[in-house]
């Protein structure tokens, strides 16, 4: 029996733009650590958090880590408990998935520790538990890329990869500034019409296709969010211009990640990624802010045991 382990889950881009709580990817870089200890004492209980500028909660119902435990040790009728340590990577409040990062980090870590461990398919419902104490939404679209690595497509009972053309690379940039993401979803009440979802379906279905096929114009053409990018877009400042200076740079297309108010482009090849990440930066420093930004293939790594 393995006592301890510890796992390492990257940073995220969720929605894709066109697919809002379903589609995300992962992003090789930053990310959080996380050690789980099994102890004999029943419970979850979360002992450290380091490297977080604002303060987590440690009571074990309110973090999404301990939440992500707590739901495999009633799912799974455990006898015994888990200690909790998580060293942050990602900004909070940055639509980079630092919240889903820490409990799929929890989740594989504890996991090494079970006397069989689970598929990683199978620790899926525990990280949808997570992501409701996050945001009061079972979304999976941050979880999933997290457990199998890539661009993945999550519903609410099942995980699909999605293959991409191997040079597909991401320039995800962070501006200094927090946007939660339970203030995001606010954003997005009202009035939709049909048009809107019609035109929607068919840009996702479009970048999937593009996908499949290793077809950057069938990608180009599907890589426009009708629905939700004009309504979180105000909550982000310099977000247009920002926007446009990917697309002037030759980017496929570029949106919120996530609930923001990071910005993603997904561009034809690495060189191209990082040309956008220059003019990206320096657009968000025209509006003000400060910002960082990583370059990853859109085939992004998934969460590992690190020790």
């Amino acid at each position: 029996m393995i006592a301890q382990a510890t796992a390492f889950a990257p940073a995220s881009v969720a929605n894709v733009g066109v697919g809002f709580d379903i589609l995300g990817h992962t992003v090789a870089g930053p990310g959080d650590r996380v050690t789980v200890r099994r102890v004999a004492e029943p419970g979850v209980r979360i002992v450290a958090i380091r490297g977080n500028a604002q303060p987590l909660p440690f009571e074990p119902e309110q973090n999404t880590a301990g939440t992500a435990l707590l739901a495999m040790r009633k799912m799974l009728a455990l006898q015994f408990g888990f200690e909790i340590e998580i060293d942050k990577g990602i900004p909070f409040g940055s639509g980079m998935g630092g919240s889903a990062a820490s409990a799929v980090a929890a989740l594989v870590a504890a996991n090494a520790t079970l006397d069989t461990p689970l598929p990683r398919d199978l620790l899926y419902p525990f990280a949808l538990e997570s992501e409701y104490a996050a945001s009061g939404s079972r979304h999976g679209d941050n979880v999933g890329p997290l457990l199998l690595g890539g661009l993945v497509l999550a519903t609410a009972e099942r995980l699909v990869k999605i293959p991409t053309p191997p040079d597909l690379h991401c320039a995800l940039v962070h501006p200094h500034a927090v946007l939660e993401t339970r203030e995001a979803r606010a954003a997005l009440g009202g009035h939709y019409a049909l048009a809107e979802f019609v035109a929607q379906s068919a840009n996702l279905a479009l970048l999937l296709a593009g996908c499949h096929a290793n077809d950057l114009e069938l990608v180009r053409a599907g890589l426009r969010d009708r629905l939700i990018e004009p309504r979180r877009a105000p909550l982000i400042r310099g977000f247009a211009a920002v926007k446009q200076a990917a697309l002037e740079s030759g980017a496929l297309g570029a949106s919120i990640s996530g609930a923001g108010p990071s910005v993603f482009a997904w561009c034809e090849n690495e060189r191209a990624a990082r040309g956008a990440a220059e003019r990206m930066r320096a657009a968000f420093a025209d509006a003000g802010l400060d910002s960082e930004a990583w370059i990853s293939n859109v085939n992004g790594p998934a969460t590992e045991l690190v020790a």
